[in-house]
């Protein structure tokens, strides 16, 4: 870990970058840093690259807060339509030309068909019905879900401070991002509350909804 310390402080002094960040890191791991780079007065790492969507977020919900809240690293997601599977185009199947039919995507292609895929999808067929009743589409849901500050934290305690998407996301019109940003203000749906700073998306039967093990539920 020393030495990987000192060779990004090295890199950020030789004028080759401004900061470093660290990518699918454990927490133990991002303290350790910030620690070796204390001790030895070198650069610490200021964020990490972490997946995060409706079926990936303990990591970023539970562990990085706390450590954003003790030594500023923030946060800087990946992944928001899990790969395409909350895009709604894995319904069961893999359709040709997907990335899941790509050479070198097996893994993804087993993991789409496998049981919890399949558990997966029959969430995605419930969610959809809370985008419709939205006026949005179910990767837009997805998108302000990952982009919204979580209820049960303060703004000094959420580090999510980038969102990374790929080049494919249909949603540069105008129209578009009005829509998001009506949907990122908007916090009611007729009685059913919906909570957008998800991916918990608190209904009356979000427990059937989300993520087995999920422990956010408000």
């Amino acid at each position: 870990m020393e030495e990987t310390v000192r060779a990004m402080t090295h890199v950020i002094n030789q004028g080759m970058a401004m900061y470093w960040g660290t990518s699918r890191w454990s927490p133990m791991e991002i303290m350790e840093a910030y620690s070796v780079a204390r001790q030895f007065n070198q650069i610490p790492p200021i964020c990490e690259q972490a997946e995060y969507h409706m079926f990936q977020r303990e990591k970023v919900e539970v562990q990085l807060p706390e450590l954003f809240h003790k030594i500023g690293v923030g946060a800087m997601t990946w992944s928001p339509l899990a790969c395409g599977i909350i895009s709604g185009k894995y319904d069961g199947r893999v359709p040709p030309y997907s990335r899941a039919s790509l050479k070198g995507y097996q893994w993804l292609k087993d993991k789409i068909l496998s049981e919890e895929g399949r558990r997966q999808q029959a969430k995605l067929k419930e969610l959809q019905a809370i985008a419709e009743r939205l006026g949005c589409t179910l990767p837009q849901l997805a998108i302000v879900s990952a982009l919204k500050q979580h209820p049960r934290h303060k703004s000094s305690e959420w580090p999510i401070s980038i969102l990374l998407l790929g080049r494919k996301v249909r949603m540069c019109k105008p129209q578009r991002r009005t829509l998001l940003r009506e949907l990122l203000k908007r916090q009611t749906l007729g009685t059913q509350r919906v909570n957008l700073g998800l991916p918990l998306l608190s209904v009356h039967r979000s427990q059937q909804i989300l993520h087995p093990g999920s422990n956010a539920v408000s």
